[in-house]
Order: C-alpha cells, then structure tokens, then sequence
C-alpha cells in the first residue's frame, strides 16, 4: 500500500466517523439541525433532519466497507447536495447553528467547503492502489 492510499485509508476514516457522528446527533439533539432548516421546510422539519441523519450514518458506514464504498460515495454525494439549502439559508440569513452567534465570515465560508466535502468524498471512495490491480488483472 501507497503512502497516498495510507493517508486515503486514514482521511476515510476520520471523515466516515465524522459523517456517523453528526448523523447521530440528528437524534441526539435535533432541535440545532431543525433550526436550520429553511422555511419552505419547516412544516417536515424534524423528520427532514431525522432522514438526513439516517443518511450520514449510512453513509459514514457504507464508505468504510469496500463492497458498498461507491454506493456510498453517491449517497453522501446526494446529501450534500440535498442539505445544501439550509447552508445558503444560514448564510444569506444570517442563521447561528446551536445557539451561537451568527458569524457570517464562517457562514459564507461554509458554502464552499461544502464542495471541499464532495471531493473528499469522492477521493476516499476511490480504490487502494491493491484493489485496483485486481479489479484491472
């Protein structure tokens, strides 16, 4: 194995665990995410961010498991995309998370780093160097 597919090997970890942990405090402590959520959304809320922690646990956990790792990588890639409303809403708005003071140098330095997550993602769901020789021989 590569130092490149050792440090993808690791990043996909720390960002895997990362995506189970935010979906669990979906659950946890829901009201921040409800917060969030743009009017249009309001009246389904609560199951809105419920679904979407469903979806980074799964997501969290299928990027871990080579089987499923693409898979995965278009489902995080979808809620990404799929939560990026609330994050333009925050920003445009002016909306604290979690009942902090609103910064809007960070809130509008989060509507990128939103596409810094999409190529992780994408990066980490690629194969070791290993795998892709025995996919390839």
């Amino acid at each position: 194995m590569t130092r490149k597919d050792m440090l993808r090997v690791v990043v996909r970890w720390v960002f895997s665990l990362s995506l189970i942990a935010v979906g669990v405090s979906h659950f946890t402590d829901p009201e921040p995410f409800v917060e969030i959520m743009p009017p249009p959304l309001a009246p389904w809320a609560l199951e809105l961010v419920y679904w979407s922690g469903v979806f980074e646990i799964l997501g969290g956990v299928g990027l871990l498991v080579e089987r499923t790792r693409r898979l995965a990588c278009w489902g995080v890639l979808a809620l990404l995309i799929a939560v990026y409303p609330a994050n333009i809403y925050m920003a445009v708005e002016g909306v604290g998370f979690a009942g902090l003071e609103p910064n809007p140098v960070a809130l509008w330095l989060r509507l990128p780093l939103q596409f810094v997550f999409m190529a992780v993602t994408w990066w980490v769901s690629r194969p070791e160097s290993d795998e892709r020789k025995s996919v390839e021989g």
